[in-house]
């Protein structure tokens, strides 16, 4: 059997103060064969009172209830607990607030499931990639680090709490100069076969008002030693090609001179020969740079001065001298080290970067030296970075891909190790760090 509808609140209180008054009304006429007629009325309504006062509050008593469950509804939403629902028998306008707050609740709590499974899918994506990712807060504590970057970084444990720079401060030093000094751009840890190329990017922003910083350290190796492979298939395809493109006419030239020989038509042939000298000269130097960079020689150590080295660079590509190590003697082979930053600087200089913006710094580090070839050009976008150092490897359409490869070897050969970064406002960092 359906149960009948309650009343609304407006029509029990009505019906209550009408009640009242007709039962005063009644027992002052009683009273007032007694009692004048005012004695009468404030007697009757004094003894009506009493039942007044406890009729209405047990009529206000299902709203009062109802007003505690939203206030307790309501902390909890604030606390973050959405699974609370409120039943109200009654209609009018409690019914509706109620109805109204229970479909909130529903949207609420199928908003907060959504989210937390979003959630728990960036977690599970950001835990197990294989990219390190760090989060710093403004005194550059950590407030995440994924697994990647606890084995990086914590020797597998938890870095949240942990305080960034001593977490650098103890990690290899290649590692934890690019993480304290670097920005984005490539560097190395470790010696020969056993060196990982990692690919370092920084990002800052605002969360929940408050600046924060995003670092993420990308492990190429693996990438690396398969564009090698690729590299060295092309280096094969272009010398291939150039030996092609020389010895075809070479091979019908030589054919040609001959065929004037014995038809004794001696005045063309000093051309047919000049030709041929003019293409074997070219695959000579095409020859001679690839085998330049296949036998580099063990470098001849000597200490020169920084000031006499400089200039001696200056007379040949321009560029601005910086830093303050004035007096510095390095130990270099100088004709290697030459050769490498002549390189460096006409690359800095075709880059599009404004003459007097291309500088050479010398800095010194603990037990070393850091040489930077600095520009104001268009930099590298990730892609070039991640391979710009792979022998052969050129962007430039009449590139042979050596330059910043020779640098490399040049510069490993001497003990050290070389950094590609761009910089902040544009332009492009080569850092060479040397021993001293």
């Amino acid at each position: 059997m359906k149960r009948a509808r309650r009343l609304s609140m407006p029509t029990r209180v009505t019906a209550l103060a009408a009640l009242f008054a007709l039962a005063a009304a009644a027992l002052a006429a009683l009273l007032a064969r007694w009692l004048p007629p005012p004695a009468a009325v404030l007697a009757a309504c004094g003894a009506l009172l009493p039942l007044l006062v406890w009729r209405a509050h047990r009529i206000l008593a299902p709203q009062r209830a109802l007003f505690r469950a939203l206030a307790g509804a309501v902390a909890a939403y604030r606390d973050g607990d959405y699974s609370f629902g409120i039943h109200w028998d009654g209609g009018g306008e409690l019914g509706e607030l109620v109805d109204s707050h229970n479909r909130l609740g529903a949207v609420l709590r199928e908003q907060r499931g959504a989210l937390v499974q979003r959630e728990l899918l960036l977690d599970t994506m950001v835990q197990n990639t294989p990219v390190a990712m760090v989060l710093l807060d403004p005194r550059r504590r950590v407030v995440l680090g994924n697994l990647a970057a606890r084995k990086l970084l914590g020797d597998g444990t938890r870095l949240e709490g942990r305080g960034f720079d001593a977490l650098a401060a103890a990690a290899p030093p290649a590692l934890g100069e690019a993480l304290l000094h670097g920005g984005d751009g490539m560097f190395g840890v470790g010696e020969d076969e056993q060196e990982d190329i990692y690919h370092l990017s920084r990002r800052r922003f605002r969360l929940n008002g408050r600046r924060h910083e995003l670092i993420l350290l990308r492990l190429l190796t693996s990438e690396l030693r398969r564009q090698e492979v690729q590299t060295w298939k092309k280096v094969i395809r272009v010398i291939s090609h150039e030996l092609n493109n020389s010895l075809a006419p070479i091979a019908s030239l030589a054919h040609s001179g001959a065929e004037l020989l014995r038809r004794g038509q001696l005045e063309r042939l000093p051309g047919a020969l000049a030709t041929i000298e003019e293409r074997a000269r070219h695959l000579e130097g095409f020859i001679r740079d690839y085998a330049r960079f296949a036998k580099l020689p063990a470098p001849r150590l000597e200490t020169v001065p920084w000031p006499r080295f400089a200039e001696r660079l200056r007379e040949q590509v321009p560029f601005v001298a910086d830093g303050d190590a004035y007096d510095a003697r390095l130990r270099i082979d100088v004709a290697q080290m030459e050769q490498c930053l002549i390189n460096l600087l006409r690359n800095a200089h075709e880059s599009g970067s404004p003459a007097e913006e291309v500088r050479l710094r010398l800095r010194r580090l603990p037990e070393a030296w850091r040489l930077d070839v600095l520009d104001r050009g268009s930099g590298m976008n990730d892609a070039v970075l991640a391979n710009a150092l792979l022998p052969f490897y050129s962007t430039k359409r009449n590139g042979t891909g050596l330059g910043l490869a020779l640098a490399r070897e040049i510069c490993e050969a001497h003990g050290g190790r070389i950094a590609l970064q761009n910089r902040d406002g544009g332009g492009l960092a080569v850092s060479l760090t040397l021993p001293e």
